[in-house]
């Protein structure tokens, strides 16, 4: 059963009023809170082989309150290895040089740390086009300062979703 976030259907002579919500981040150093993640399946690539992957939804939060979302995946192969570490470091589930087990569970939800940001430029129909993604995740334990302003903005949580593979 597929899971719908925001599923209310429209007819077809209802009215619409929601514009685009995008936000480009400046590059920089965040605050985030993991919004969601779902489980889901690599096909395979030239550089990863079919595998499990988590898809992570993180919630980037600006000085100025406002906040992006950034979706990033964690791939479950050994040559990925090193970045789920930092993912699991990264919120407190793993500690500097000791082994752990990666715990994909709804307690992910609502984890926070400091990441950092950077924009990456793509072409897409001949057009330039901006996103965010997560460049670094910093370890619970190594932290960069943020100013004061940078705090953690409260979320509600509705859960999380778990795909098939």
């Amino acid at each position: 059963m597929e899971n719908y976030q925001n599923n209310e259907v429209f007819g077809w002579d209802d009215t619409i009023s929601e514009e685009s919500s995008f936000i480009l981040l400046p590059e920089g150093d965040y605050r985030f809170s993991i919004e969601k993640f779902e489980r889901a399946r690599h096909n395979g690539s030239e550089k990863i082989p079919p595998c499990p992957k988590a898809v992570v939804t993180f919630r980037i939060y600006n000085s100025n309150g406002s906040s992006a979302l950034v979706t990033e995946n964690y791939f479950l192969a050994r040559s990925m290895e090193w970045k789920l570490s930092e993912f699991f470091a990264s919120v407190g589930m793993k500690k500097k040089g000791e082994e752990t087990q990666m715990r994909w569970s709804p307690e992910l939800v609502g984890k926070q740390g400091v990441c950092k940001v950077i924009v990456r430029t793509y072409q897409k129909d001949g057009e330039n086009k901006q996103i965010n993604r997560i460049d670094k995740l910093y370890p619970s334990y190594a932290q960069p300062a943020l100013s004061e302003n940078q705090q953690f903005q409260p979320i509600q949580h509705t859960g999380w979703s778990a795909g098939k593979f």
